[in-house]
C-alpha cells in the first residue's frame, strides 16, 4: 500500500534527492522512501548494537572465536583440504 504524503524540503535538500535518484534510475518517490526505510533500519540497528553494549555482550569477539573453533575442527578433519560441496 502505498500512501501519498506532503512534505517540505529545503532546495539543496530536493536537488541532491533529485540527482541521487536520476542517478539510481529511480523515481524521486522511490528513492526518498529507501532513503527513509534505510535511515529507519540503521536507528533500529544501532538502538540493537547499544543495547548488546550496554549488556556487556562482545558479539563480535565471540563470532571470532567461532571461525577460529571452525577452522581449528575443519584442519582436524580435513587436514588442510578443502570441504567437499
Amino acid at each position: 500500500m502505498t500512501a501519498k504524503v506532503t512534505l517540505s524540503f529545503s532546495d539543496e535538500t530536493i536537488e541532491e534527492a533529485r540527482r541521487f535518484a536520476k542517478r539510481e534510475g529511480l523515481s524521486l518517490s522511490a528513492w526518498m522512501d529507501q532513503a527513509a526505510r534505510e535511515k529507519a533500519l540503521r536507528e533500529v540497528f544501532t538502538a540493537h548494537a547499544d543495547a548488546v553494549g550496554r549488556a556487556g555482550l562482545d558479539l563480535e569477539a565471540a563470532a571470532l572465536a567461532d571461525a577460529e573453533e571452525s577452522a581449528l575442527v575443519d584442519d582436524a578433519l580435513f587436514g588442510g583440504r578443502p570441504r567437499a560441496a
